[in-house]
């Protein structure tokens, strides 16, 4: 399962997945995954998959929170606003 291949088709299948089911948590779970299948491919890491999954948890959240940082809401959620337009 250590073997940097599987983690990118693994990647792919995910990034295909957003296609299908859209809100970002794919997408950042795909770029992860790749992520660690091409540190696995280089040789960077020399961790166990235990812990390979762990990294891959911790930076399939952070680049969620980036994607939804960059690119924002979606159409179709609902926008609160904190400030009238008339308030001086």
């Amino acid at each position: 399962m250590m073997n940097g291949w599987i983690w990118i088709a693994v990647g792919l299948a995910l990034a295909a997945l957003e296609l299908a089911l859209p809100g970002w948590f794919f997408l950042g779970a795909a770029i992860a995954v790749g992520l660690m299948g091409l540190a696995l491919l280089v040789g960077l890491w020399t961790g166990g998959l235990p812990l390979a999954l762990v990294v891959t948890a911790v930076l399939t959240g952070l680049i969620w929170l980036a994607l939804r940082r960059i690119f924002g809401t979606s159409r179709g959620e609902v926008r609160r606003w904190t400030r009238d337009i008339n308030d001086n």
